[in-house]
């Protein structure tokens, strides 16, 4: 592929972490902010900012690739966690088969950010929508997927990109009763089938894809993988996939191990070429996906040998504005700035500008994030606490995805807070 993105900022790059610079002359390449020698200690960003610790990224990176690698396995790391092609290509450069996505325009992003392979993990609906993948598909070196489960979207498909001139290697999503997308039935999947031939030619079924996150018990998990291996050997002894390995694909953050488990053996058997698509391992966190990933290691084997496992990468780090009584403090982040759907943050770093080094905070302590406002965050503390106005807190989140759809921009920093580079997101 020769078209990449340029690595610059819409807006300039300076350090107020939203990225709302205004001065064209301070533009600086995003890779180059290692150069200008921000330190978040030495309060050279404004706050509240979003940060990414180097040497988390580059842990979580290193394991995932080794845990899919244990099964012989690919990944396809779902991008809509971050939408930010920067990590994207960390992600590739670690051995991740392509990036997986969920809309037309997560997709373009993707692709000027130099990624060359996407699988839309979606139904792709919508003539505009069509028109962007197209465009995209002029170039010979981009591979795209995306997901059909009703003759109606394969008709629509099939009629769109005949005119356009293009092939559209589509997968067929399995679903289940009360769940999202996905045929329900075989003559759900018959109909779709005989929808595509209608179209060949111009669409190429090229395998299987289901999303398993929507069942939350173990053994329905199982059976519905399942499913999927015998729908997958049946298409394939029946010769109705046109790619060569077919695909089958599954698995978000929370079962990502029993799908690599009950698809290993596809994928080694040399027809099948099985992708896995977790996206949050990335950053972690410590709420929803600690617990999964708890269980994770409670029931695999090949997880706990691994070493240490996957950490928080992720932390928002806000100033103490206020403390009007003995026992809240008023910090400056929000609703605009956190993820709160899946638990408050958590305060984990405590910071005094002037001090050797942030202090870990203790759950013993008792600080707590009660309630959040758009801009203001309700701490409870003990009276007495050693808090002041000005003092520097970083929380722990639950729930990255929609932490990061609140940033266009994200410091990654060294063991030393050092700003090694600004990360720039396109939701």
């Amino acid at each position: 592929m020769t078209l990449t993105m340029t690595r610059y900022s819409a807006a300039s790059i300076d350090p107020l972490g939203k990225g709302l610079g205004i001065v064209p002359s301070a533009s600086v390449p995003l890779d180059s902010a290692v150069n200008l020698e921000w330190n978040l200690l030495a309060e050279d960003v404004s706050l509240p900012a979003a940060v990414l610790y180097a040497d988390r990224i580059e842990h979580n990176l290193k394991w995932m690739q080794d845990f899919v690698t244990e099964y012989g396995v690919k990944l396809a790391p779902h991008g809509k966690t971050t939408m930010a092609p920067q990590l994207f290509r960390r992600q590739i450069e670690t051995g991740a088969w392509g990036i997986t996505l969920a809309t037309a325009h997560q997709t373009r992003a993707a692709y000027h950010g130099g990624i060359e392979r996407v699988l839309m993990a979606n139904q792709l609906v919508g003539r505009r929508n069509m028109g962007v993948i197209a465009e995209l598909l002029t170039d010979p070196d981009f591979e795209f997927f995306c997901l059909v489960d009703s003759p109606d979207g394969i008709d629509q498909l099939g009629t769109f990109f005949k005119a356009a001139g293009r092939r559209l290697q589509v997968l067929i999503e399995l679903g289940v009763p009360g769940g999202r997308t996905g045929v329900r039935d075989e003559a759900q999947l018959e109909a779709a089938l005989s929808a595509i031939e209608r179209h060949a030619g111009t669409l190429v079924l090229a395998g299987i894809e289901l999303y398993e996150g929507v069942l939350g018990d173990e053994q329905a998990v199982r059976a519905f993988l399942r499913r999927a291996v015998q729908t997958t050997h049946a298409l394939a002894q029946a010769g109705r996939f046109q790619r060569t390995p077919a695909i089958l694909s599954g698995a978000g953050s929370a079962w990502y191990d029993i799908v690599a488990e009950e698809f290993a053996a596809q994928s080694k058997a040399g027809a099948i070429e099985v992708v896995l698509r977790p996206g949050c391992y990335l950053t972690h966190d410590v709420g929803v996906y600690k617990k999964a990933q708890s269980e994770i290691l409670a029931r695999n084997p090949i997880a706990r040998k691994m070493g240490e496992a996957l950490l928080p990468a992720l932390q928002l780090w806000a100033y103490v504005q206020s403390i009007p009584e003995a026992d809240r403090a008023i910090v400056g982040f929000g609703k605009r700035d956190a993820a709160f759907d899946a638990g408050m943050p958590v305060p984990a770093r405590h910071y005094r500008p002037g001090s050797s080094a942030p202090r870990e905070i203790a759950p013993s302590e008792g600080w707590e994030v009660t309630g959040m406002m758009d801009q203001h965050a309700y701490l409870r503390i003990e009276p007495g606490a050693d808090l002041k106005v000005g003092d520097m807190l970083a929380f722990d989140i639950s729930h990255p995805c929609l932490t990061f759809d609140k940033w266009r921009q994200l410091l990654i920093v060294d063991k030393q807070y050092r700003v090694t580079e600004v990360v720039e997101t396109f939701f």
